[in-house]
């Protein structure tokens, strides 16, 4: 019992009991008006400007601890009622206390430019002028006083139907037990689902696909109808924000050029040769007559064993991450002894795995830990998101702590990274250890650079279907994404039941999201290697990039680090590493 204590995230250190989460609840219309005083004398003085921002920054800090608390306990058990009802307390008193924010935004823009030229040159505000002109710079998509407080009240409405997905899918939607290749029968969950995937049976890989996807073939049109409303929304926000897309409104946030959204699909599908090489290659070491979506995470080794229990787990991060320097593991020694991480399996607990937290809690991690290799790779990947987190939040103010998700990727996909080489170092003379290793890698930067990548490619068609006026019905998202899949796996001879895929995909809600996932493995990539080859300087460099926090643009902060994503160099290097990857796999398993 106590070892399984210590697989669960302490909040407790967050909020000690509820009655202390509602005393700050009720403190945040105390914090509101105390903003909302400052309406209408922000162009007063400098001085005046900096009390305003300093307000605004603590009632947010205080919003952002309360949902942080609320959302944690609810994905604990997402069928709690009471703890589901907490968060819409604090999802719908946000919305409502948006009148008292959402003026400060139309009020920095309505102030004349000789004045703001004033403001900024100002010291007192030399610390806020980088987010001033952030802010700036956004002026021709800012509307109205009015305007913005009429959308701020309606976001809780207008999320709604990315709420009815996460409860259709988390808690409602029930995929039945499979028995798998041992015997026992096993409910087949979203957690469970990869480990049935990596199944050595290929008929027990056959019916989990094919029982999962029965329940979302059921739920088609529900589904469809909860991203098409979000979809909607998406392209109605960027019309009244007078973008020329939804996809530039998406990225103008991070000051991202849609230049490298578009180059990373072209880049992506002139290389897709090498991806049906690596497809071939897996039909052939499976011995099947025509390779199928539920083939591509069967293990390529069959006799190497890849299990790995929590404990194993984290003593293999430590060694891995010995690269980061002494400074990185003593702080990572922080998650196990504060409880940092959820990660058994339980039923009700929210889907997928992830890093969440705020400034004044600790950067938790959920995960289902299924006791295999690939939830190594998983605590890996979320704790590389978490160790980014604290960095940025010891090092920098809270103004400037969070950092932007385009950069989010890229240590937790370093961390991966780490542990692959660590791992196929450790086991030089196992070439079957060696080979599903190699498979691994090859297989992460197929689903992180292919995968996310295609991903990315059907948002960006199903955005452009809807602002032409194409009612994104189940029938045409099942076209447009088994057409998609078709274009990217070539090779494989895809199951009818693949068109569903993109239903059970919670990213399609996030707003253009993905692609930083291959962005962030190409960063990853140049970065790894540097500290793996002991680079002059990459360690310090690489500590910067994680205490930076949002101090800079992205792309500069990148640039800082070593890698300028604005060229083509990072995104051809990491394909070129995959077919070099996959050479080495052909060797190994041809030996």
């Amino acid at each position: 019992m106590e070892n399984e204590k210590l697989m669960t995230w302490d909040l407790e250190a967050l909020y000690s009991d509820t009655a202390v989460w509602e005393k700050d609840f009720a403190e945040l219309q105390t914090l509101a008006e105390k903003f909302y005083s400052f309406k209408g004398h922000l162009a007063d003085s400098p001085e005046q400007l900096k009390a305003a921002i300093e307000a605004g920054d603590e009632l947010e800090r205080l919003a952002e601890k309360l949902y942080t608390y609320a959302h944690l306990r609810s994905d604990e058990d997402t069928s709690i009622g009471k703890n589901r009802a907490r968060v819409d307390r604090i999802s719908a008193r946000l919305a409502a206390l948006s009148e008292y924010d959402s003026w400060f935004d139309p009020e920095i823009m309505a102030i004349p430019d000789a004045r703001m030229a004033e403001l900024l040159n100002a010291p007192e505000l030399a610390f806020y002028r980088r987010s001033l002109e952030e802010l700036l710079r956004e002026k021709p998509h800012t509307l109205s006083e009015a305007e913005e407080r009429l959308i701020g009240t309606l976001s809780d409405v207008l999320g709604s139907s990315d709420e009815v997905f996460s409860t259709l899918n988390d808690t409602d939607m029930e995929f039945g037990r499979v028995r798998n290749s041992e015997g026992r029968l096993v409910p087949l969950t979203h957690g469970s689902w990869h480990t049935f995937m990596e199944e050595k049976s290929r008929e027990v890989r056959r019916k989990a696909f094919h029982q999962l996807y029965r329940q979302y073939r059921k739920h088609r049109n529900t589904l469809a109808a909860t991203l098409d409303g979000t979809v909607k929304r998406h392209v109605a926000m960027a019309k009244i924000r007078k973008y020329p897309s939804a996809l530039q409104a998406s990225l103008a946030g991070e000051n991202i050029p849609q230049d490298i959204y578009d180059n990373l699909i072209a880049a992506v599908r002139k290389n897709l040769p090498a991806l049906s090489e690596y497809f071939s290659l897996r039909k052939q070491i499976l011995k099947v007559d025509d390779l199928d979506m539920y083939d591509l995470y069967a293990p390529l080794a069959a006799d190497c064993e890849s299990k790995c229990s929590f404990d194993e787990a984290k003593g293999l991060l430590e060694k891995a991450f010995e690269p980061l320097g002494g400074e990185y593991l003593d702080l990572m020694q922080n998650a196990w002894s504060q409880r940092w991480v959820d990660a058994p399996c339980r039923k009700g607990k929210r889907s997928g795995a992830y890093s969440g937290g705020c400034y004044d809690s600790y950067p938790y991690i959920l995960l289902s830990y299924n006791n295999t290799l690939s939830d190594a790779f998983t605590l890996a990947h979320e704790m590389g998101h978490s160790m980014h987190s604290a960095f940025s939040r010891a090092n920098q103010h809270y103004h400037y702590a969070g950092y932007e998700i385009f950069v989010a990727e890229v240590a937790s996909t370093c961390n991966e990274l780490l542990l692959a080489d660590h791992l196929l170092k450790q086991h030089k003379d196992d070439r079957l250890f060696r080979a599903s290793l190699c498979a691994r890698l090859a297989d992460d930067i197929r689903a992180t650079v292919y995968r996310q990548t295609m991903f990315a490619e059907f948002e960006k068609i199903i955005h452009e279907d809807s602002a032409e006026g194409m009612p994104l019905t189940a029938d045409h998202l099942c076209e447009r994404y088994y057409q998609l899949n078709a274009d990217y796996h070539g090779g494989v001879k895809a199951d009818k039941d693949i068109e569903l895929e993109w239903a059970r995909i919670p990213h399609f809600y996030y707003n253009f999201y993905v692609y930083k996932y291959a962005t962030g493995m190409a960063a990853a990539l140049k970065l790894s290697r540097g500290l793996l080859k002991g680079e002059n300087g990459a360690q310090e460099r690489y500590l910067a990039f994680l205490k930076a926090g949002g101090s800079k643009d992205v792309l500069d902060i990148l640039r800082d680090a070593g890698v300028d994503l604005a060229t083509p160099q990072p995104v051809d290097d990491a394909l070129k590493f995959f077919k070099e990857t996959v050479d080495e796999l052909r060797m190994l398993l041809h030996e």
